[in-house]
């Protein structure tokens, strides 16, 4: 008989499943990448992670598979195309802030070599592994976040506050913050 597997709470449905199961926690080290999860992550704020799981296809069509010299290129007539864009979140400031993060994110790149070295020295440069048992023990902000987001926010970063930079951590590994019952958290260790 096979066991049910196990797996974090909130991975319900087969969109968060099979993003829980691939993507969640895995440590990631390609500049594009980590400017996707940025954005969508910025783009996430005051909304369902899983609003934006439905909408992340549309998002890669709409932000030139995140580019961050396309997207920091945009300008008026882009960001109106990107506003009529009912497969993104039409939020003005979120879609501003994610060409000006492009900006910021490329004067990173130049000034560390990378992106995947600047981001990564918040950590000591490994996932920290956290040990939660329960959901309601995770917390939504750390000292580690709180540090990233004072940073990239002096660097001209926007939507990068501590809650959201947490969530952005989580993402692309920065941190293990699997339950110790999910299947992923020995996997990531």
């Amino acid at each position: 008989m096979t066991r049910p597997v196990k797996r974090c709470a909130w991975a319900r449905d087969e969109l968060s499943i099979g993003y829980h199961d691939n993507e969640w926690g895995v440590p990631l080290h390609a500049d594009r990448a980590l400017f996707e999860f940025l954005v969508l992550e910025g783009a996430q704020a005051g909304l369902s992670w899983s609003t934006i799981l439905r909408k992340r296809p549309a998002y890669r069509r709409a932000f030139d598979r995140f580019d961050p010299r396309k997207v920091a290129g945009y300008g008026e007539a882009k960001i109106a195309e990107l506003l009529a864009n009912e497969g993104i979140v039409r939020n003005r400031l979120k879609v501003r802030s994610a060409i000006r993060n492009a900006e910021a994110f490329l004067a990173v790149q130049k000034e560390f070599g990378s992106f995947d070295r600047y981001i990564w020295r918040f950590t000591g440069g490994r996932p920290l592994e956290n040990r939660w048992r329960r959901l309601e023990q995770v917390p939504a902000r750390t000292p580690q976040s709180d540090a990233m987001s004072k940073d990239l926010t002096k660097r001209g970063f926007t939507f990068v506050g501590s809650t959201i930079c947490y969530a952005f951590m989580q993402a692309v590994g920065l941190v293990n913050d699997h339950l110790v019952t999910c299947f992923r958290y020995r996997e990531l260790q």
